[in-house]
This record gives structure tokens, sequence and C-alpha cells, in this order.
């Protein structure tokens, strides 16, 4: 074997001088190597001044989840959730507690972990996101649409699938 393709193999694991002023093809070259890259957190919204929504949405799925399941008082959500959303979500709760009644099961705390978090804006001030819960027996979506309030958000519409 000649000495020309060895060269040309070491030089293929070897990061060039250039990809230290270029951030793509350093970055490609990582990616080659088998280097994990560290995930850049986005911004999940437009406007510079209000807070991350991300752990405001995972808050409000899982204390959502843990009403629907009677281990929550709903409201503990009044704050967060405009009128609408807490009607809507207060039929659910009676909903479920009716049916808790009916099968004779009690109100449990449920082991909840959030996944995913897929966040859009469709307009500027207004998310519309959906968080993944899971749970022991059942994995569930809750879609959940916030507006900019002053300088909070609030959820105007909760919704678990």
């Amino acid at each position: 074997m000649s000495p020309a393709p060895e060269k040309a193999k070491k030089a293929d694991r070897e990061p060039s001088s250039q990809s230290a002023t270029d951030p793509a093809r350093a970055e490609l070259e990582r990616d080659r190597a088998g280097v994990p890259t560290e995930p850049q957190p986005a911004r999940a919204c437009s406007l510079p001044d209000m807070p991350d929504p991300v752990p405001l949405l995972r808050n409000l799925a899982r204390c959502a989840m843990e009403a629907m399941a009677g281990a929550r008082d709903l409201e503990q959500l009044a704050r967060w959730v405009s009128d609408a959303a807490y009607k809507h979500l207060l039929s659910r709760v009676v909903m479920a507690a009716r049916a808790r009644d009916v099968i004779g099961q009690k109100a449990r705390r449920p082991t909840l972990a959030t996944g995913t978090v897929i966040v859009s804006e469709p307009e500027a001030g207004i998310l519309e996101a959906v968080v993944i819960v899971h749970d022991p027996v059942r994995t569930r979506a809750v879609a959940i649409r916030l507006e900019a309030v002053g300088a909070r958000w609030r959820a105007s519409a909760i919704n678990i699938l």
C-alpha cells in the first residue's frame, strides 16, 4: 500500500485549521467524527420581555392532569388560565369525578412525567404548544394556547387529548 492514501485518511480524521474559523464546517466535522453536539436552546417566543414559556407549559400540563385525576384543586390553576379555559377544565374535571364515582374509584395522585414540549408562535404574543405527559398507564398530549398578558403568560385554552 502506498503512503499517499494513508495521508489522505489521516487528513480526513484531523480537523483542518480552516474549521476553527468556520463554525458550520467544524460542526460538520464533529458530526462526521461522531462527537455529540449540544443542542442550542431555541427562543420559544419573539417577544424579548416575556419569560420562557416552557416551564409554565410543563407545569400547566402536569397540574391539569392532576386536576383531572382528582388530586389537585382546579382553583390552583385559576390564576394562570382565562375564564373560558377554566370553565372548560371545570367541566372535564366534573365529568372525570363522576366517572370515578360510577366505578367506585378513589382520587389518587398520578405519577406523571412530562416529555417533549413543542412550541409554535402563530402570531406575535400568542404561543400554541403540545406537551407530552407520561404516566404508568398511558401517554397523553396536552394542547395549550398561551397569550401574552402584560409581562406574563396566560393560558386561553387547555385541551387534554
